[in-house]
């Protein structure tokens, strides 16, 4: 495996994925498949920081990330029920059931302090999202000169982008319109200060702009639809190490952008080969 020159944070949301129709089990959330997939791609460092309830769920999420590599050491472990959702297969599409609200992580939100925001400073990137309780905290990390990615997910309002895009550098999101609806959509990110925008389009691939050049990346071809959860998560996270990598090589933007979303496609493609969003499934009763 390549070992990409990046070092990876997610700030915000862990979950257990409860899939009703099998009882089983999986770690999950936003910020937690990044740091998954971190690894699996090959990084310098991938750390989680956000906090677990303090039951059973919470204790599986924790030991599988143990288990990847996954740097731990700005989490807490607060008195509650951890995050959950319940998902079902449809055709092997995931369909949501329901969720707690992210459980305790929901009613507590992380503040960033000094300390924190010293140990943020080593990484080359931090990743959040609309369902990561973070927002009060992404100006703080903007002011460190951190560059901060965020995934509003296809259920963001226009008010919410107006609030979040000018704090962040890389806007990612689902997109199901026309390819003239997205272009138009990623026109509206760029417009409010991000430096990339990307519409995730499912089987179609995606779009990203820059602000001057849209970039058309079809999705890779799938031997195996087992399961698409994590398939966006999974786009975003080899994007961001293979643009971020390449530009610290002083890579011409144009390549790195074209070269990263080639990448990033192929290996979404395989993520849709696994169970889950990246494995480890337990039963549950």
């Amino acid at each position: 495996m390549m070992v990409h020159n990046v070092k990876i944070l997610g700030f915000g949301d862990n979950v257990v994925d409860q899939y009703e129709h099998i009882k089983t089990m999986y770690p999950g959330g936003n910020c937690v498949n990044l740091c998954a997939y971190a690894m699996m791609f090959g990084v310098e460092k991938s750390a989680y920081m956000g906090y677990f309830g303090d039951d059973e769920n919470a204790e599986y999420v924790i030991s599988i990330l143990e288990k990847l590599g996954v740097e731990m050491i700005k989490c807490k472990q607060l008195h509650g029920e951890n995050g959950w959702a319940k998902v079902t297969l449809v055709d092997g599409d995931r369909t949501f059931l329901g969720c707690n609200e992210g459980g305790i992580r929901g009613e507590t939100p992380y503040i960033l302090d000094r300390f924190d925001l010293e140990y943020i400073k080593q990484f080359d990137l931090v990743h959040s999202g609309n369902y990561c309780f973070t927002e009060s905290e992404l100006s703080k990390i903007k002011e460190a000169h951190i560059p901060i990615s965020f995934d509003f997910s296809d259920d963001s309002t226009d008010e919410y982008y107006k609030k979040i895009v000018p704090m962040i550098d890389y806007a990612f999101c689902s997109f199901d319109g026309t390819d003239e609806e997205a272009e138009e959509h990623l026109k509206m990110i760029i417009g409010l200060g991000a430096k990339l925008a990307v519409a995730s389009r499912g089987a179609e691939g995606c779009i990203l702009y820059d602000g001057s050049t849209f970039y058309k990346q079809p999705a890779a071809p799938l031997e195996k639809v087992v399961d698409t959860m994590g398939a966006g998560d999974s786009l975003i996270t080899s994007f961001l190490i293979g643009y971020t990598d390449r530009m610290k090589k002083k890579a011409e933007k144009t390549k790195a952008i074209k070269e990263s979303l080639e990448d990033a496609a192929k290996f979404a493609a395989g993520i849709c080969s696994l169970e889950g969003a990246f494995g480890y499934g337990v039963h549950y009763e």
